[in-house]
């Protein structure tokens, strides 16, 4: 495999896919754990909310995988794209600081977009 093109940037990016698939997980864990928790009991946390969080991933790419993983993980749902590609707008189920929301999103984006480069 040495031989081929390419194929010490696999190498070097094999970090960075394990890095943003851990991220994934734990995120994906802690939103089914706070879902299920509000399903099962009385009373409701919920604070439902449209953000609009800005993009630096420009690629069709990039803000596909990126709009993909906030959709699977419950509580959020990627609505729209700006037709511009600098904003995406989320539906998020439990909004407790909007600051805190944008920052989680662009920790992802940045892990997206480092296996991406």
């Amino acid at each position: 495999l040495r031989d081929v093109p390419d194929f010490a940037r696999y190498r070097e990016k094999m970090p960075r896919v394990l890095m943003l698939l851990t991220h994934f997980l734990r995120d994906l864990l802690v939103s089914n754990l706070r879902v299920a928790y509000d399903v099962l009991t009385p009373t409701h946390y919920m604070r439902p909310a449209v953000v609009a969080v800005p993009l630096r991933a420009k690629t069709d790419g990039a803000i596909t995988i990126l709009a993909n993983m906030i959709s699977l993980t419950p509580g959020t749902l990627s609505l729209d794209v700006s037709s511009d590609r600098s904003v995406l707008y989320l539906h998020v189920m439990y909004l407790d600081n909007e600051d805190d929301l944008r920052e989680q999103i662009h920790k992802l984006e940045d892990r997206v977009l480092a296996v991406l480069e």
